[in-house]
């Protein structure tokens, strides 16, 4: 039996007695890989196959790594038509593993996109273009679904502050650019003043998803514009839902993007195989089915962007700090990280620069 280590496992089979019954003996333990940012292992059982979640424990508890809001959106959402995992329980005992945890069922299913070497879609999954097309329309289907949930309905009615969410999300970027930031940049500092200049009026609150994409979602093997699941919840809120299609932008590539663009996210050539809806198509299959105005979606696109800029250099202010105190040894990907930022920025500017919104323009 596979275990991992620093579990005090007989604590932990007491709590899986506890919460699914049935489940009997834990056969094995071991990491599921995955882009994810937080642990995620297999838990074999004799008779399920389990999912359990936990923060990094070196990293202490943050909100980017909340597995509680996790568990209580995808709870939340059982017996919604959002695809989710089934969920089992959470709990904050830390004696257990050294960190709050949460269990679920597992779905076995196609993830595309989503671990090294990022292989994309497989041989012999989503051949022809009508496939792939099936995929488009099922991650905007799936997102239709959960921006048309009554949150207070299902228990989420505290789940977040929906007034004054993209203000918010402005400030907060903007003050993890300035304790993260290793140089001057005075193009990141023109895209958050312009995203400053430029909030968009919002009418309309729904759940959001927070890191909506390809990547975060299980589709059926034999069908793939089937989805199954929807995962990695720890950024949901209540908000503007135009910031789950706009984030979508930020993570799909179409034929025809320029060096930048292509570079500025690993993955973009997936959906730049044919088959794929554009970038525009997407949103206006999102704007058919919903009547929602998408006007704003380029917004949403850059304050994505602006995100993932500031994931990337916070990752090398990070290793930088590390190697340089002798505590590691530099990772070369984290070490690029700088120039994912600047790529990132600079599409920011050329979307900003295209829109028809003035204050995104700079004026």
């Amino acid at each position: 039996m596979t275990i991992a280590p620093d579990i005090d496992m007989a604590a932990l089979q007491a709590y899986i007695d506890g919460i699914a019954p049935d489940a009997g003996r834990i056969i094995a333990m071991e990491p599921l890989g995955g882009g994810t940012s937080n642990p995620t292992y297999m838990l074999d059982t004799e008779h399920l196959e389990l999912v359990l979640r936990h923060p990094p424990i070196a990293h202490g508890i943050k909100a980017a790594h909340d597995v509680s809001r996790e568990y209580r959106a995808m709870s939340g959402l059982q017996g919604t038509d959002v695809p989710v995992p089934r969920t089992y329980g959470y709990t904050d005992d830390t004696s257990i593993l050294g960190a709050p945890f949460y269990v679920m069922g597992r779905v076995r299913g196609m993830i595309l996109a989503d671990t090294p070497p990022f292989q994309g879609i497989p041989d012999g999954y989503a051949e022809t273009p009508e496939e792939r097309r099936a995929i488009s329309l099922a991650l905007i289907d799936s997102l239709v679904k959960l921006h048309a949930v009554d949150y207070e309905a299902v228990g989420l009615g505290s789940f977040g502050r929906p007034a004054g969410y993209v203000e918010r999300q402005v400030k907060l970027w903007t003050g993890q650019w300035e304790q993260w930031k290793t140089r001057d940049h005075p193009p990141m500092d023109e895209v958050l003043r312009r995203l400053a200049n430029a909030l968009p009026e919002t009418g309309e609150f729904t759940i959001v998803h927070g890191d909506y994409r390809l990547g975060n979602t299980i589709l059926d093997a034999d069908d793939p514009g089937r989805m199954l699941a929807i995962l990695d919840w720890e950024m949901a809120t209540l908000g503007d839902p135009i910031a789950d299609v706009g984030y979508i932008r930020a993570y799909w590539g179409e034929a025809g993007d320029d060096e930048v663009r292509k570079r500025s996210m690993d993955l973009a050539w997936v959906s730049a195989a044919e088959g794929f809806l554009s970038r525009r198509e997407m949103l206006d299959e999102y704007a058919r089915r919903t009547g929602r105005d998408v006007s704003m979606a380029d917004y949403f696109e850059i304050l994505g962007r602006v995100k993932l800029a500031i994931f990337g250099e916070r990752g090398y202010a990070r290793n930088l700090k590390a190697a340089q105190a002798g505590e590691g040894v530099a990772d070369p990907a984290r070490m690029e990280g700088w120039k994912r930022c600047n790529d990132q920025v600079e599409v920011c500017l050329a979307i900003a620069d295209a829109s028809e919104t003035p204050r995104l323009r700079g004026r």
